[in-house]
């Protein structure tokens, strides 16, 4: 049975493509081009999800999931073994668990309000967008100071905190950013997407 995934290339739902194809569970990419505009497509993605946002990920038993972080634990539950995430009790899941919240919690929603500056701050887009912008630096400025010398972010493992950095990456501000202040993070992400689970991956999103 397979699951089904609402995105759109080089967009969030690439985590969860990421995330599907590291356990090698099989999946449907429904590409929803122009979901964030009124139309066909968007009264599509509505209907499985009133939130209309991607990733959307349709479970084989119809459950719906519209969370990056919540799909990734679901899916290393489901498929113990892969490393796409420390299974309880492992020393590192605690670090594993604070990374991922942070990703979704802190940088995430950096991109919600920038991308879209004219629905929060219509009289002031422009000094949105620079303060956003700014702040999603600091962030990974931070992040980066975190990292140890591992390969990976948790060390000598890969897990979905190398394929959150690698997709991210490639966001604002992207890659020669990266190469010029955050020199570990981008090593791992150069390192991630070759990865096997990975590198199928970021080629159909990113090329």
């Amino acid at each position: 049975m397979s699951w089904t995934l609402y995105g759109l290339p080089g967009w969030g739902s690439t985590i969860a493509e990421g995330a599907l194809a590291w356990v090698g569970a099989p999946f449907e990419f429904v590409p929803v081009e122009g979901f964030d505009r009124p139309g066909p497509v968007r009264d599509r993605l509505l209907a499985v999800n009133p939130l209309g946002r991607i990733p959307t990920l349709v479970a084989p038993d119809g459950r719906v999931m519209t969370e990056s972080a919540a799909i990734v634990l679901h899916l290393a539950d489901l498929h113990p073994g892969t490393g796409l995430a420390p299974p309880p009790g492992d020393p590192d899941r605690p670090a594993f668990l604070d990374r991922l919240v942070w990703f979704v919690s802190a940088l995430y929603p950096t991109f919600t309000y920038r991308d879209y500056p004219e629905r929060w701050a219509p009289d002031a887009a422009e000094q949105l967008v620079e303060n956003v912008d700014a702040f999603r630096r600091a962030l990974w400025q931070q992040f980066e100071a975190q990292v140890g010398a591992g390969p990976f972010v948790l060390g000598d493992r890969p897990s979905a905190l190398d394929l959150y950095v690698t997709v991210m990456s490639h966001w604002r501000p992207q890659r020669a950013w990266f190469a010029g202040h955050c020199p570990k993070l981008h090593a791992i992400a150069l390192r991630a997407e070759t990865l096997p689970q990975l590198g199928p991956v970021m080629r159909r999103n990113f090329g």
